[in-house]
């Protein structure tokens, strides 16, 4: 049974590791105090949670972790204000308080027997993080085709989860594409914005899916490519997570049109936007 999405679940920091080299994302992980508890939080890739800093006050966040790990929850977080600092400050052993699973996920039952194209940008590879790793495990990956990432970052340094990358790198069964903005010394990888990497990959709009989310300008230029590889707007997945409030669709913050993100989202089809304002 899904918990009441009002009430925190208790849960225990047990790792807080300083991700990028500007210091500025920290990844947490969580610990559920009891089985219980866990069974009370089934998510999904895509899905979010409010993490609640006792004294501070609450955010959402993007679940980095993949329901295939179990026994813990993930995130990685930027820090931009009083509930993040809190966070990166947080020593090991610290109880917070963690609302959800929140919002809907990626469409994993219609993605089956398609190819899919995974598109992420600096530290929106949160949620696209937790999706990969769920088809990568074994029992899921024969469930789909070929699966491409293509992940950027202004410098090698922001990259998030490098020893995973590192990892998916040497698989047979994934292609990797990584790149930064600018040329730099020891880096091997690609070179140039996700727009036009994208492009130079060309992926095919043949029975597949894009996923794509990070920065917005990114999108924006994003979006073209993927209009000249053949996409169209149904086969194109997008999640709103800048636009998550109190997860519930309480206070109104959230809303597009109609639509109120933390309820009907933050996974949109490009053609549901199509059809709401252009106020994302």
């Amino acid at each position: 049974m899904q918990r009441n999405p009002y009430l925190p679940l208790p849960m225990k920091l047990v790792k807080n590791f300083t991700e990028t080299e500007d210091k500025l994302i920290h990844t947490f992980t969580f610990e559920y105090l009891s089985e219980e508890d866990e069974k009370s939080f089934p998510y999904m890739p895509g899905q979010f949670a409010e993490i609640c800093v006792f004294g501070k006050g609450e955010a959402p966040f993007g679940i980095a972790s993949s329901p295939t790990e179990p026994g813990h929850l993930k995130f990685s977080v930027a820090k931009v204000g009083v509930v993040s600092t809190a966070l990166h400050m947080m020593e090991e052993g610290t109880i917070v308080g963690m609302r959800g699973p929140l919002g809907n996920y990626y469409p994993l039952e219609q993605m089956k027997g398609k190819n899919v194209v995974i598109i992420g940008g600096g530290f929106a590879f949160t949620t696209l993080r937790s999706l990969a790793t769920y088809m990568l495990k074994p029992e899921h990956r024969g469930d789909y085709g070929n699966l491409t990432v293509i992940y950027g970052a202004r410098n090698p340094g922001l990259l998030l989860y490098k020893e995973e990358l590192a990892e998916w790198d040497k698989r047979s069964d994934i292609d990797l594409v990584c790149t930064i903005d600018r040329p730099v010394e020891g880096w091997s990888g690609r070179v140039g914005f996700i727009p036009n990497v994208t492009k130079e990959v060309s992926p095919s709009s043949d029975n597949a899916v894009a996923i794509i989310c990070g920065p917005p300008v990114m999108i924006k230029f994003t979006m073209p490519v993927l209009e000249e590889c053949g996409f169209k707007p149904e086969q194109v997945i997008m999640s709103l997570e800048n636009r998550m409030k109190c997860g519930i669709g309480m206070c109104g913050r959230c809303n597009v049109g109609s639509k109120y993100v933390c309820k009907d989202g933050p996974v949109f089809t490009r053609a549901e936007l199509n059809q709401l304002p252009n106020e994302y």
